[in-house]
């Protein structure tokens, strides 16, 4: 499967710029040599992470879900659409909608973890569902940005045996370390794919300076793709994931067969 991540340069608040700047980056990359099956996007990236009061930016009539998915129907590929601010009765969500190449809606998912530092939970509401799909017969998960962090987390999206863990974040340069490091463990214990996109920014008045490094690791930790934590223009990253070697490795190293969960059960 061929994937492309656009690493965006996000300006906070320039939802105008963002969406232009999508537009050009996702039709470079479907006209690309290496045309994509699968593109996906970065964490909030029509607004940056992210402009106050946030209930002015959010969508309350599906406006961004429907753009999306016609891109997706369009260029006849799967979209990770990274995530948007969304209204729904009052409350918002950070959320990422998913679609096939016919421009259905195949998944959403609400952000689970918000990032308390910032924040975040004052102003969104927490997700309560982890959300999985198949995109071209390959089972995927999706999660958001802080919710790298929690292992139990992801380590529940690979007991319903993904393939693929997509991670859509705005993720700050100065813990940029943090990110590339998690990013990498996360594929290793897992034994699957890990693709991340992550905003690019400068640090322009309050807005938080969004590091790049988006990456690309296989279910050994081999780095396939990764992106600039400098170039502020922006950059597609590309690689071709062969899902087939999953089966070897868990068999070389049998993981999940050796596992105690009896052993592991989290106690509040």
């Amino acid at each position: 499967m061929k994937i492309s991540i656009l690493q965006m340069p996000i300006q906070e608040g320039d939802i105008e710029h963002n969406l232009d700047t999508m537009a050009a980056m996702l039709d470079k990359a479907i006209n690309s040599d290496q045309r994509p099956d699968a593109v996906l996007l970065p964490e909030l990236w029509n607004t940056g992470f992210y402009p106050k009061p946030i209930s002015e930016y959010a969508d309350s009539q599906d406006i961004w879900k429907k753009h999306m998915g016609r891109l997706a129907s369009e260029y006849t590929v799967n979209i990770i659409a990274g995530s948007i601010a969304v209204a729904r009765k009052g409350k918002i969500y950070n959320t990422c909608y998913v679609f096939d190449r016919t421009g259905a809606n195949i998944a959403t998912y609400e952000k689970t973890h918000l990032f308390s530092p910032a924040g975040e939970n004052a102003d969104f509401t927490p997700g309560s569902r982890l959300a999985t799909f198949s995109i071209d017969g390959i089972k995927c998960g999706i999660i958001i940005c802080y919710d790298l962090r929690f292992p139990e987390l992801v380590r529940q999206l690979a007991l319903q045996d993904i393939s693929i863990l997509f991670v859509a974040a705005a993720w700050p340069v100065e813990r940029i370390q943090h990110w590339d490091t998690l990013l990498r463990a996360r594929a290793i214990e897992n034994q699957f794919f890990v693709v991340a996109a992550n905003g690019i920014s400068s640090h322009l008045g309050d807005a938080m300076h969004l590091g790049g490094g988006s990456a690309i690791y296989d279910p050994w930790g081999s780095l396939l793709a990764q992106g600039s934590t400098d170039n502020l223009d922006g950059e597609i990253l590309h690689a071709n994931l062969q899902p087939g070697m999953i089966s070897q490795i868990r068999s070389d190293i049998s993981i999940f067969k050796d596992r105690r969960p009896e052993l592991y059960k989290l106690t509040e």
